[in-house]
């Protein structure tokens, strides 16, 4: 089993609006929709949809929109055995999009609340030799950081990979040394950190900071100023994509998608990255989260028609 993708399955109620409201204020909206979502689930139909075997643990309420957000997994080909249907509500995110394909997202964790040390002793980490772990924190953050260690027990071969969203103000010291890749967007960054990201260089700073906690790999997502990578060997900067955004709600799952399933395939990191990304710039042309995940050959053909991405290190130099 290659991909593991442990964390939240929600249901989104998104509603278009001309742009996002200020405290107080009641805007009328335009359209409408349900649409599955959730981060854990997005970025597991992100892998699965390049084509690499992936699994979805979890849980769902037993209600209609539990029902429905397996149904639309598996019919990505992600594996739902391990999606636990328990009782009361599943997890639903109420998200306004703007004109910009900007967003706000209010999350109500529903099942994704219940998720406690029975979901990781289910984490099919063994079989197969499943190479990468990957998680968010839509899920309790105690379950989080005991399947990272699981992952850790189970073998040298298992990298785990952690997208801090929502940022988490209560993380122990030593969470971060249980993660091999951590990929917070600028504000989670800032929120980690103290730093006020605005920029690669700051982003950079920022990187380097949690280095220091333990994670080895620290990606900071940029959205159109690209990401800065940093590990104990270098520090890059890889630019965006230029694309008509129509609906960002989901450029940081399938960035992380994308980058699961590269580094699956064994890509260098750089290379790894600027596979997310384009898999990131293409998902922020659609709307929708898990609707906007784009197959394999889309990603492929992307990349061929925008040509070579330049990777540069602080001083300026290409990669």
């Amino acid at each position: 089993m290659a991909i593991v993708v442990f964390g939240s399955l929600n249901m989104d109620l998104v509603v278009q609006v001309p742009r996002l409201p200020q405290t107080g204020e009641t805007l009328l909206g335009t359209n409408f929709d349900t649409v599955p979502g959730g981060k854990g689930a997005n970025q597991a139909v992100a892998a699965a949809r390049l084509g690499a075997p992936t699994t979805m643990v979890g849980r769902v309420g037993d209600d209609g929109f539990g029902q429905l957000l397996c149904t639309s997994l598996g019919a990505t080909g992600v594996r739902t055995e391990w999606v636990l249907a328990t009782p009361g509500p599943s997890g639903v995110a109420l998200i306004n999009v703007d004109d910009l394909g900007e967003n706000q997202i209010v999350v109500a964790p529903g099942a994704n609340g219940n998720v406690d040390s029975t979901d990781v002793e289910r984490l099919p980490l063994e079989e197969d030799g499943a190479s990468i772990l990957l998680m968010q924190f839509e899920i309790p953050l105690m379950a989080v950081q005991a399947a990272a260690k699981r992952a850790k027990a189970a073998g040298e071969g298992h990298c785990v990979i952690v997208d801090p969203a929502p940022a988490r103000a209560d993380l122990p010291p030593d969470f971060y040394r249980w993660v091999d890749i951590l990929t917070p967007n600028q504000t989670e960054a800032a929120q980690l950190t103290g730093v006020r990201v605005k920029n690669v260089a700051t982003a950079m700073e920022a990187a380097q900071t949690l280095r220091q906690r333990g994670t080895p790999t620290v990606i900071v997502k940029l959205g159109p100023q690209g990401a800065v990578v940093a590990t104990d060997m270098e520090v890059f900067h890889v630019p965006a994509f230029a694309v008509d955004a129509v609906d960002t709600v989901a450029a940081g799952d399938a960035f992380n998608g994308g980058l699961a399933v590269a580094l699956w395939e064994k890509k260098p990191l750089w290379d790894a990255v600027v596979w997310a990304s384009a898999v990131a710039a293409l998902s922020v042309t659609q709307a929708g989260a898990q609707p906007s995940m784009p197959t394999r050959r889309a990603v492929e053909s992307f990349l061929l028609s925008h040509g070579d991405l330049a990777v540069y290190r602080p001083d300026g130099q290409r990669l």
